[in-house]
């Protein structure tokens, strides 16, 4: 079976960008490249609609309300055909549904989604039956830790196939900081800079990433924070932040389209998530040689290895984190060595591995 026979829809469901987003950009691009036949299939008006729009990539809009829009589901299946589509890789939660319908409506496509978060499926009952249907042939996690909460949860061990998200490793190669970088946000020159890039929602645990600061900054004023991204909990985590009289020493950008230049000016990396599927910022954070402190989360440990390309603490333990940013702070020598390390451990997760990984799967599935 060769490119002509393998036409793949990408469906994103998504009206935002996070980071699942921007995988499933740089596996659909990534495609393209190789000359697949594919196409991505997203909501009017979204940020992945207007992505494609601005790169002249292909892809169709079709409006997807809730989980039981059967409608939508029909649509999806009418455009699949049409376009000669085999296989529908469903990006999202939502898009898992979509799918689902769409497959009711034309049996013979074959469904491939991708689980980027940790949480146990047990808890919502629509989750358990549509991740636990033989209408979905493989289901894709993107950590180990993922595939275990699922195997857990009941999943078929043999529908679950581990392809750990990937990373362009030279996307900020030629990413250069401003030199007014640090006076543009009012942080002193001489000042070690900390930051985290991460939305702002419940699982990125960022009362414990301000929190862990609040320790840091009453022992060392010239230790600074930067928190880029935005989300549900921004407002609330500033007055958080206000509360503990560290508002003036941690920097809330909001949405940031650059964020190369932002790793680039930070001195450390933290991401003190207490659940995470992966956490592709970090292996950004290795890609630009950051020296990287994570928690014990998710699939955070399949990236670091703890003492020898970052360091590793426990969940939601802010007196281990702030322990750990005061250990970076004051050995220039230990970051150097963490950072060196990273800059190679990262190479394990080029988003070219992913890809091909993706394929075979695709190519697996459709019984070459």
């Amino acid at each position: 079976m060769g490119k002509e026979q393998i036409k793949v829809l990408h469906i994103d469901t998504e009206q935002s960008w996070r980071g699942g987003q921007q995988q499933e950009v740089y596996l659909f691009e990534g495609m393209l490249k190789l000359g697949y036949d594919t196409c991505m299939v997203c909501q009017p008006d979204s940020a992945m609609e207007e992505y494609c729009q601005e790169n002249k990539l292909p892809y169709k809009s079709i409006s997807f309300a809730h989980e039981f829009d059967y409608k939508s589901g029909k649509a999806l299946a009418k455009f699949a055909n049409s376009y000669g589509a085999s296989i529908l890789h469903l990006h999202t939660g939502h898009s898992v549904s979509w799918g689902l319908w769409a497959k009711l409506f034309s049996h013979k496509l074959k469904l491939v989604a991708t689980r980027r978060v940790d949480f146990s499926i047990k808890k919502n009952p629509m989750s358990v039956l549509k991740y636990n249907t033989k209408l979905l042939d493989s289901l894709i996690c993107i950590s180990e830790t993922i595939k275990q909460v699922l195997i857990q949860d009941g999943i078929p061990a043999g529908k679950l196939k581990v392809i750990h998200s990937g990373i362009d490793i030279n996307r900020f190669t030629q990413t250069i900081v401003p030199v007014d970088f640090r006076q543009a946000w009012g942080i002193p020159q001489d000042a070690i800079l900390v930051g985290t890039i991460a939305a702002f929602v419940g699982h990125k645990d960022y009362p414990n990433f301000i929190k862990a600061a609040s320790i840091v900054i009453s022992q060392y004023p010239n230790v600074w924070f930067m928190a880029v991204s935005e989300g549900e909990l921004f407002e609330e985590m500033k007055l958080y932040a206000k509360e503990l009289n560290v508002y003036d020493k941690i920097i809330f950008t909001g949405f940031q389209q650059d964020v190369g230049e932002f790793l680039k000016a930070f001195d450390i990396f933290v991401l003190a998530s207490k659940k995470e599927g992966l956490g592709t910022s970090v292996l950004d954070a290795m890609s630009v040689g950051l020296p990287i402190i994570g928690t014990q989360a998710g699939g955070i440990p399949e990236m670091i290895n703890n003492r020898i390309n970052g360091l590793l603490v426990p969940v939601s333990d802010s007196t281990a984190l702030s322990n750990a940013i005061i250990e970076l702070a004051n050995n220039p020598e230990l970051r150097v060595s963490l950072a060196k390390n990273a800059l190679q451990s990262v190479k394990a997760f080029d988003i070219n591995i992913t890809i091909t990984q993706n394929i075979e799967l695709y190519r697996e599935i459709s019984g070459e």
